[in-house]
């Protein structure tokens, strides 16, 4: 099993590696309909809740303050760009060097997935100390992937983005859908240096 689970991982490393972009560059197709960059002002979340990977209910900001946080929108039942992620944020966590750095997988089907299944799905990939993950509420989806993609009533949660969080819990930086691994790492350090 563990040698399967390492094949797997090597080959999603691999293949994220292809799809590399130059940090801070985003598809021009996607740079109409997604804001992407430092947000500023930065943003508190909004109460949201969220189940976490031990069956507790915490909320997003209560997860996110006193660490620089990226976190990314999946879901366990996605066949399609999930465990492109899923292999992505192991990458990172293999590569993270920061003591007060962390990853948030949040799944964002509130109906389909709990702590077990996210538990089974980051194990494809190699769990981290510093890799959570969590459910949203059913009654926060919405909000929740308007507030971190920055837009309000479009269709769909689904994004392959990666959102920043600073130590004070306020999100700082939404990337283009699919960035590299170096430049999430890039940007945790630059956030943590910042204070």
């Amino acid at each position: 099993m563990h040698d399967f689970a390492f094949q797997l991982r090597r080959r999603s490393v691999l293949a994220l590696a292809g799809m590399a972009v130059v940090p801070g560059s985003i598809p021009l197709a996607m740079a109409a309909d997604m804001p992407t960059g430092w947000v500023q002002p930065r943003l508190a979340p909004p109460p949201l809740r969220l189940t976490s990977g031990d069956g507790r209910k915490v909320s997003l900001a209560g997860v996110v303050a006193g660490k620089v946080t990226a976190v990314q929108l999946m879901f366990t039942g996605c066949s399609s760009t999930c465990p492109t992620q899923g292999a992505f944020f192991a990458a990172v966590a293999d590569r993270l060097r920061l003591g007060d750095a962390q990853l948030l997988s949040v799944s964002i089907d509130a109906l389909g997935d709990t702590p077990a299944t996210m538990s089974k799905w980051q194990a494809k990939f190699g769990k981290s100390a510093s890799w959570l993950t969590s459910v949203a509420d059913v009654d926060d989806v919405d909000r929740l992937a308007d507030f971190m993609k920055g837009t309000t009533g479009k269709s769909g949660t689904h994004t392959a983005q990666v959102f920043v969080f600073d130590r004070l819990g306020r999100l700082c930086y939404r990337t283009g859908d699919s960035p590299a691994v170096s430049e999430v790492e890039a940007l945790l350090v630059r956030v943590a240096q910042q204070g």
